[in-house]
């Protein structure tokens, strides 16, 4: 309307407020933790299955989502307990540690998330009890290698009595404290890189580097999409 009518054509707008949605889509992919008993074929199977490696990585600090709006209700999450959302401070901060396991070609088998200073140790024993691997031959699928190649964090009594147990083969450096000492084969140990390169892969996404999801759930299943994309 021009100028001499004066006025304005509608009031001004009310308060808005946000509506929550119970709409949960990535649950469903971060169940389980790890990928299907052959995600790449043939690929996993032979030579390359024999070996797996372990390591762990530490993610970029946490982003905080904004506060909720006012109105009745609870957020959905902050009734959850902490350790649902694997955060925690560590020397890196407030962090996310992802505990990884590998096969033998350095492709992703199975991983786990966890606060920043939860140590690794503590999840050797899960990362073993998943991710199977489909044999050539008929049989139920393999769980565990016949060698681990993991990092000197890994290196405890219990670890060991776990791989001698299930006639794992390890080559795992042992620490300065520890009294017993044995064979280690420095040649294997090297394979231990295709780890390090793995997790070098996974952060090339920044959604796995910069968490950005708040809970856990929602971020394992950024890392299981992550992990498909590398074995397409």
């Amino acid at each position: 309307m021009g100028l001499t009518h004066g006025g304005t054509v509608a009031g001004c707008a009310g308060t808005l407020r946000t509506d929550g949605d119970a709409i949960e889509p990535l649950l469903s992919v971060a169940e389980g933790g790890d990928l299907d008993a052959n995600p790449g074929g043939s690929a996993t199977t032979g030579r390359r299955a024999g070996k797996a490696g372990l390591d762990d990585s530490s993610c970029g600090r946490h982003h905080g989502s904004r506060p909720p709006a006012r109105g009745g209700g609870k957020k959905r999450g902050l009734d959850a307990p902490a350790n649902d959302h694997a955060l925690g401070r560590s020397r890196g901060g407030f962090s996310t540690k992802i505990h990884l396991r590998a096969e033998g070609g350095g492709k992703p088998l199975t991983f786990l998330v966890s606060a920043g200073q939860r140590h690794e140790a503590a999840f050797f024993v899960p990362l073993m009890e998943q991710g199977a691997v489909k044999r050539r031959t008929r049989g139920r699928p393999r769980l565990r290698p016949e060698r681990i190649v993991g990092d000197k964090g890994y290196s405890s009594a219990a670890i060991r009595a776990y791989c001698r147990r299930y006639r794992i083969r390890i080559t795992i450096p042992r620490k300065r404290n520890e009294r017993h000492r044995g064979p280690f084969s420095r040649a294997l140990y090297r394979q231990r890189n295709r780890v390090e390169c793995l997790i070098n892969r996974l952060k090339q996404f920044r959604r796995i580097a910069t968490r950005y999801e708040k809970c856990a759930t929602n971020y394992l299943a950024m890392l299981t999409i992550a992990a498909i994309l590398l074995w397409l």
